[in-house]
């Protein structure tokens, strides 16, 4: 197969990498939920020599990663993991950090709670997950596009849908995460960030 490519993950990269870089400032192991592709993995680890990267997807987007990964000159990203949020445990280890990116949009509201479940069961004391994507507040879209974006995703997927800030909020809290950040992102995206509260 062809090295596959997200013009999503081009556009956004530069100023998720920004933020990353404020949030994730120690030595640690991070891990990727939702890596699709692989180029968020390749150029946040080339940018960020500090973090050793595991990514995580469904088996089905392993091979085309993989094509990203082989091209990499450093040895900071492992090999994909098969993450599945309907799975009861993923085995992943303790993790400084987790990243996600449009990944919270696609999956159902009951798979967005097991999501929250398992950032919470992996993620050590005083670790932060940073969430990217669009988010409604106050069961309001932040804007006319996100609007019609939430259209197109239940009409592809009926399970899908942008989700309520204050419903992650409270996923977060049932596993002793509380919100740290809340950063306006370019095109009506966010990045939420949860700590890990200790123990």
């Amino acid at each position: 197969m062809n090295k596959p490519y997200a013009a999503s993950c081009a556009q956004n990269q530069q100023a998720i990498l920004d933020v990353l870089k404020t949030l994730f400032t120690q030595a640690g192991d991070v891990l990727e939920i939702g890596s699709g592709t692989g180029q968020h993995a390749v150029f946040f680890t080339h940018h960020m020599r500090h973090l050793n990267w595991q990514p995580g997807d469904l088996e089905a987007e392993h091979e085309g990663m993989k094509k990203w990964f082989d091209e990499v000159e450093h040895s900071r990203i492992n090999a994909p993991l098969i993450l599945d949020v309907d799975m009861p445990d993923w085995a992943v280890g303790e993790k400084d950090y987790v990243f996600s990116a449009n990944t919270t949009h696609i999956i159902s509201a009951a798979q967005a709670e097991k999501m929250l479940k398992h950032v919470g069961a992996c993620l050590k004391p005083g670790g932060l997950f940073a969430q990217y994507g669009p988010f409604n507040y106050n069961g309001k879209y932040t804007s006319q596009s996100n609007a019609n974006f939430d259209v197109w995703l239940k009409q592809r997927n009926p399970n899908s849908c942008i989700k309520d800030f204050e419903i992650m909020q409270l996923l977060a809290e049932k596993n002793n995460m509380g919100l740290f950040k809340d950063i306006e992102m370019p095109a009506n995206n966010r990045i939420l960030v949860w700590k890990k509260k200790s123990l």
